[in-house]
């Protein structure tokens, strides 16, 4: 259950990152552009070997999928608020 967790988080985290960064390029925010970039690859490395360690299952693709979509949602509306267009 806490590798569930553990993977909710970094879907909900990594999709935070990308949607984040698209937001970057489309305000020319370019000082957010490089520690995001490191924040996404960090995430991603980390999915990765997860899946690649322990296979994959319905309950991670759930918890992949409500992740992706919160950390969708929730960057779109903090962007609006940390970063000045």
């Amino acid at each position: 259950m806490i590798k569930l967790i553990a993977m909710f988080f970094a879907c909900y985290l990594y999709v935070f990152t990308r949607a984040f960064q698209q937001r970057n390029v489309v305000h020319d925010n370019y000082g957010w552009i490089i520690p995001t970039s490191y924040a996404m690859a960090t995430l991603d490395v980390f999915i990765i070997a997860y899946i690649a360690h322990s296979g994959w299952s319905l309950s991670l693709i759930a918890v992949n999928g409500g992740g992706s979509g919160l950390g969708c949602l929730t960057a779109m509306l903090l962007h609006k608020r940390w970063v000045k267009h």
